[in-house]
């Protein structure tokens, strides 16, 4: 018996979250878990999107399940995904994009894996709003050290890089390859224009892979990454990268497999682990019974993995795979056309899953 931490999120997540803890039953595993709320709701509650009984809950059990959460935009409170990994040094996000057969994607046999350093970069939330005093003392203090002439009205974002997370993070990827039989590893940074922080990186990366001579190694500059993934993926395997630049490539990625609704991802740490599907929570599908659950079924099935549970994890994507491939039992996204009638609810594409699981 394993107990995880399930967080069912708000707007669409509870419903993909009972989806999903019906299919992982159905695997055969069991579990007891541990529900806790967090997100919009729940600050509307309590004053706090992510209570401390939540962090206490997974610091607990060391694994959790969570579905989306909305965050506001330019307002209200900070990202939840940010500050979990924060407050439990999940340094590591960890997002398989690979394509199903019957998938809407123009791309096929695509097999991917995206690694983001989580802690630092401009997500480390190190920011001067615009107009105060202390904006003001910052923006004096780098005239005064680099003659650089920043507009008085600005906001500011710190970006910092260290050896300490970023070999970290590069050492991951590489031990993640070598588990899996992975052929290669490409950093990706911009250490043409920042020297001092992705030159940081991209120097990092390549000392530690010195030590790793059975796996290829190589760079790219991000803006012929995003480029080069969308016109030739097949010739990539695991790709490591800062925070900002895996948030943005790993969406790219997701786009090439067909979508977010096939991305399903992890937040990994030395003591800690947060599985969760990457997409939003579509708050206004809210109850409906309509989106698609698989990034958080297929979120689950790492974490099976994860648990020490590979047969059960082998069987439920299977059955995904099989599911997506006979297109019957599919949510609306999946369809040639949203409007399809023959469109599966959330709770009927599970059904169709847990079918194939007897």
């Amino acid at each position: 018996m394993h107990t995880v931490t399930l967080i069912p999120g708000d707007g669409t997540g509870p419903e993909i979250s009972e989806a999903t803890r019906r299919v992982i039953k159905a695997a055969g595993v069991p579990i007891m878990w541990d529900i806790q709320g967090a997100g919009q709701d729940i600050f509307e509650k309590e004053g706090t999107p992510l209570p401390q009984r939540v962090v206490d809950s997974i610091k607990k059990n060391k694994v959790a399940l969570k579905g989306p959460i909305t965050t506001p935009v330019g307002k209200g409170f900070r990202s939840v995904n940010v500050s979990l990994r924060q407050n439990l040094d999940l340094y590591c996000c960890l997002r398989p994009c690979k394509t199903f057969k019957g998938a809407r994607t123009r791309y096929e046999d695509i097999d991917l894996v995206i690694i983001r350093e989580n802690t630092e970069d401009l997500y480390a939330g190190i920011e001067f709003e615009k107009g105060l005093e202390d904006t003001r003392k910052l923006i004096d203090l780098i005239k005064g050290l680099t003659g650089k002439v920043i507009r008085p009205d600005s906001g500011i974002s710190i970006k910092p890089i260290s050896v300490y997370a970023t070999e970290r993070i590069v050492r991951f990827a590489f031990e993640y390859s070598r588990k899996n039989k992975r052929k290669k590893v490409t950093a990706v940074h911009k250490a043409n224009i920042m020297k001092y922080s992705d030159g940081l990186f991209l120097e990092t990366a390549r000392n530690v892979a010195k030590t790793y001579p059975d796996i290829e190694f190589e760079d790219r500059i991000v803006d012929n990454m995003c480029m080069q993934l969308v016109q030739k993926p097949e010739i990539y395997d695991v790709i490591v990268l800062p925070n900002l630049y895996g948030d943005i490539v790993s969406d790219l990625a997701a786009g090439i497999i067909g979508g977010l609704g096939f991305a399903p991802g992890a937040n990994l740490g030395e003591e800690y682990a947060v599985f969760e599907p990457v997409h939003g929570s579509a708050p206004k599908y809210k109850g409906l019974n309509k989106v698609n659950p698989l990034a958080m079924i297929l979120s689950g099935v790492m974490m099976l993995k994860y648990l020490g549970e590979p047969k059960a994890a082998e069987r439920l994507e299977t059955a995904v795979a099989s599911v997506i491939e006979e297109g019957q039992n599919v949510t609306y996204d999946m369809k040639p056309t949203p409007d399809d009638p023959t469109a599966a609810t959330t709770s009927q594409m599970a059904d169709a899953i847990i079918e194939k699981l007897r």
